[in-house]
This record gives structure tokens, C-alpha cells and sequence, in this order.
């Protein structure tokens, strides 16, 4: 079954009298274990497991928010920001000033842009593993040899993140244990 048609079944499983559907976030687990975060117009969520069933557990639904929320601020931040813009400025350079390393920086931000997964997508501490590894990769071949601008962003983002995990917590419709 395609993601999308999962999706379309979690939001199925999902609706709720009077309060209807907006989002569907898809997530996997360390254990391989697939998580939807629902979120509703009136600001409530549910999390639900692959079969469609509430989950309860504080632990497992502060873990998928956490994954999707660094994954959304890694596809965010990949490259700079702006990956198509960076990679039309290597081109330029390659063609202007054929600097030593432009080739390498080019296949960096090639490999960069063949990982970022199009919509929708399941969210997953591997997918969020090789966008550092990829992003890692440009950085250094764009010289960067100290802190990873990457990492440092992910870090920042760390108390939103929180934030976020703790609003959800907060909203669920199903009280967690």
C-alpha cells in the first residue's frame, strides 16, 4: 500500500465527530514501529499506531513528534536553506571561476538534494541520519571544517521541539500514560 493511501486510512480511522481532520504526519520508530500524529482544526491530536488504534503511551507519542519535528527543521535547513539556490550558484561559480573543489561541492549538494524525500513522507531517525550524513558531506566540500551549521540547527531547535512534544502531549485526545 502506498503512504499516501495509509494516510488517507489513519485519517479515516482518525475523524472524529465535530472536529475534523487537518493533518496526518507519518513516523517510524528506532524499532521500525509506524506512528501517525493527527492533528484536528480545533488544535486536538491523536496518535495512532499502524492498525489505526489510539496510542497512549507519553513515551511513544513524545518520540514521533520529536522525529517528525527534526526531520521538518533538517528538510528545512538542508543545504542552507535554499539547496536550489545553492546549487545554482556552484553552477555559476563551476562556469565563472572554476574554483578548486567546485565539482565535489556540486556532487555534495547533488547527493543532498537526491535524499530529501518529496511529500508525503514517513518521518524516521534513518531518513533524519542521512540528511546529516548528506548534509555533512557539502559542508565539507564546501569547506566547513568546523561546527556543522546543520548540527547547530538541529540543536537549536531541540527546546521547540519540546515545546511542541509537550503541546501535543497536552492536546491528545486519548490521555497518556
Amino acid at each position: 500500500m502506498a503512504l499516501g493511501d495509509d494516510l488517507d486510512r489513519i485519517a479515516t480511522a482518525a475523524a472524529r465527530e465535530g472536529d475534523r481532520v487537518t493533518g496526518v504526519l507519518a513516523t517510524e520508530l528506532l524499532g521500525g514501529d509506524r506512528v501517525y500524529l493527527c492533528s484536528y482544526e480545533s488544535g486536538a491530536w491523536v496518535a495512532l499506531d499502524d492498525a489505526g488504534a489510539a496510542i497512549d503511551s507519553a513515551r511513544v507519542v513524545h518520540d514521533a513528534v520529536s522525529i517528525s519535528a527534526l526531520v521538518e527543521v533538517a528538510e528545512e535547513t538542508a543545504g542552507g536553506g535554499d539547496l536550489d539556490a545553492l546549487r545554482a550558484r556552484l553552477a555559476e561559480l563551476r562556469e565563472t571561476e572554476h574554483p578548486e573543489g567546485i565539482e565535489e561541492a556540486e556532487k555534495a549538494a547533488a547527493a543532498l538534494a537526491a535524499t530529501l524525500r518529496a511529500q508525503p513522507r514517513v518521518a524516521s531517525t534513518g531518513y533524519l541520519d542521512a540528511l546529516g550524513t548528506a548534509s555533512r558531506r557539502l559542508e565539507q566540500a564546501l569547506g566547513d571544517e568546523g561546527g556543522s551549521p546543520f548540527a547547530i540547527a538541529l540543536q537549536n531547535a531541540l527546546p521547540a521541539v519540546e515545546e511542541l512534544a509537550a503541546e501535543v502531549a497536552l492536546r491528545s485526545t486519548v490521555p497518556l500514560t
